[in-house]
């Protein structure tokens, strides 16, 4: 009787030490949304325009601090997906050297470039939590407004589809809130076309650098 009892407590308390792990998890939350500002770096390769004499790499667009808001949801402690979104960005294109002298300002367009990910957390219980994510972009593109001078309006691609891989880390500083440092490339391209006809193909890629704030719920 004695032996059923102690080994029904030693049962009880081994089921206990096992759950804490589980309930420790439980207890930080599965969702994890940060703010962040992200300095966009875009790589600024094209195909040359002969008709134009536009060289290689001469349309490029400007670098920008734009803010970004994302939402993760953890699967498992190490495994994560994580959605990140901003609003539609406005850029300025301009073209470097060509025979109208350059760099010439031909204009604006806007994106919006939503990214998915997969993350792996290496230290998913610690106060410095790197990660590593690897998925895919999808990058809108709109209000189009590019004119060449004594040549005419430019029109771009409306969808690019693209890979994306990262990386980063979280470092605690207060119960359920977190320092978050964020490295990402992303393949952003499109066709730039005069009249239905492809001019160049413009690879945009931007390196994106962030810095935010997140909340574990």
């Amino acid at each position: 009787m004695k032996k059923n009892l102690a080994c029904a407590l030693v049962a009880t308390l081994l089921g206990t030490l096992s759950a804490v792990p589980a309930l420790a998890q439980e207890a930080q939350g599965n969702w994890l949304v940060r703010a962040r500002a992200v300095r966009l770096d875009p790589a600024n390769k094209s195909d040359a325009i002969g008709a134009l004499a536009v060289p290689e790499d001469a349309i490029t667009i400007n670098k920008k601090t734009i803010p970004e808001f994302d939402i993760t949801y953890f699967f498992t402690p190490n495994i994560a997906a994580e959605l990140v979104l901003t609003v539609p960005q406005k850029q300025r294109v301009t073209i470097e050297q060509s025979a109208l002298g350059g760099p010439v300002d031909i204009g604006t367009f806007k994106h919006l470039p939503p990214t998915l990910t997969l993350q792996y957390h290496f230290l998913p219980e610690g106060t410095f939590r790197p990660y590593v994510g690897a998925g895919f972009n999808y990058t809108r593109i709109s209000s189009t407004n590019l004119n060449v001078p004594t040549v005419g309006r430019l029109d771009l691609d409306h969808n690019s589809f693209g890979l994306a891989v990262g990386a980063g880390f979280d470092i605690k500083i207060a119960k359920n809130v977190f320092l978050n440092f964020d490295v990402k490339k992303v393949q952003i391209r499109t066709d730039v076309s005069l009249n239905g006809t492809k001019l160049s193909t413009v690879k945009v890629d931007p390196l994106l650098v962030g810095v935010g704030i997140g909340y574990r719920f």
